[in-house]
């Protein structure tokens, strides 16, 4: 079992340290098939469901009345990316009140198709399809229906390659593809019998990779928002201790549909005011500051927590025998998903002269690794103060 073999190695650490390095030259990008300019294939599939791979393509959205929700198609969960094809949805509604719609339907291998020129993913009677400009969303699960139509407002981005390669000889990767990093969201939800037209802003992204990624990585920052005519997403990846916690912060900011911000050496993570969740027992950051320096110019956008939308144990995900394992070698990965306020500041030297923030923001923290003190969790790293 590669998942457990993975947890395993996580436990009992490693004698030499493997690089790990983000693909950025042209060359390597070539290397891919691709180029600067993001193809509709990017966002079809990409692995070919054989034991170590995996792939997922998710959607979120802020809708006018306050909700926030979450869709994910998988080809398979994330900690169980060892077998055969296991296909997924799982849905996320989160009210204004807090009320909370989670549901998770698993269907056989044969009921799951999709197409690898384009996003056309098939799972049972749920359908997530596009071609990086306009995406078209079913899902029919007993607890929620949805029929949604994402709109893209700022065009498909990916830092660089997309892509980060792990080992010596670049035998492992995790990619990732915002197809869509910013949009409009028109359609309906039917929840208990009872339809409802709903809108706002929404976001689409594609994962895959050839390796878990408990393996690969020690936790991640990932967040997006909207700030008037501003779209941000903000990251920061760091790997697992056999490839040096190697950090890999990434940022895009568009103003309107042009990206003004982009290249990662320019960037900073301040992570603050940390707190241990009682749920998973990981080290929390209530604020993230993110700062990116171009010359005079310097845009910072910073998070920060108000409440929790999810607080998960990965192995309470697993089943039988996995999930036997998984608390035999002392997996604890968590996940957490956060509903705050975040805020965009344009500095040209000292000077702030524009800012805008929000107060339905949500993003998310992956902590795959075990628990670190406070004085390591995300500052102090290299390339992070």
């Amino acid at each position: 079992m590669r998942f457990t073999w993975a947890l395993v190695a996580m436990t009992v650490g490693c004698a030499s340290v493997q690089p790990a390095r983000a693909l950025v030259k042209p060359d390597e990008l070539k290397s891919l098939g691709q180029t600067e300019q993001i193809a509709p294939w990017e966002d079809g599939l990409r692995t070919d469901g054989s034991s170590g791979t995996y792939e997922w393509w998710y959607f979120d959205s802020h809708l006018a009345d306050g909700s926030t929700l979450v869709i994910v198609f998988y080809t398979k969960p994330i900690t169980e990316n060892d077998g055969p094809l296991k296909p997924a949805v799982q849905v996320d509604l989160t009210r204004p009140d807090g009320t909370k719609t989670h549901a998770v339907m698993h269907f056989d291998e044969s009921q799951f198709s999709s197409s690898t020129q384009h996003c056309d993913v098939r799972i049972g009677p749920n359908r997530f399809e596009g071609d990086l400009r306009t995406y078209h969303l079913t899902l029919e699960l007993p607890e929620l229906s949805a029929d949604l139509t994402l709109s893209g407002e700022v065009p498909a981005w990916r830092p660089a390659a997309g892509r980060i390669v792990f080992g010596a000889h670049d035998e492992k990767y995790f990619a990732w593809l915002p197809a869509v990093p910013q949009g409009k969201v028109e359609g309906s939800l039917t929840i208990g019998g009872q339809k409802v037209a709903v809108e706002g802003s929404g976001y689409h992204d594609h994962n895959w990779g050839n390796a878990s990624v408990v393996e690969l990585m020690h936790d991640w920052y990932w967040g997006r928002a909207r700030l008037n005519h501003y779209s941000v997403i903000a990251s920061f990846i760091t790997a697992e201790s056999k490839y040096g916690n190697t950090p890999f912060p990434i940022f895009m900011l568009a103003k309107g549909d042009r990206v003004v911000a982009e290249d990662p050496s320019k960037v900073r993570l301040t992570a603050s005011d940390f707190y241990e969740d009682e749920v998973t027992g990981k080290p929390v950051a209530t604020v993230l500051t993110y700062d990116y320096v171009d010359g005079r110019t310097h845009y910072r956008v910073t998070f920060e927590r108000r409440t929790d939308l999810v607080r998960a144990m990965l192995a309470d995900s697993l089943t039988g025998v996995r999930r036997a394992l998984a608390k035999l070698v002392g997996f604890d990965g968590a996940y957490l998903r956060f509903k705050g306020k975040v805020r965009l500041e344009v500095f040209e030297g000292d000077e702030v002269v524009e800012s805008a923030e929000h107060d339905e923001a949500v993003w998310e923290l992956m902590y795959l690794g075990h628990a670190r003190p406070f004085a390591d969790s995300v500052s102090g790293r290299v390339g992070v103060r």
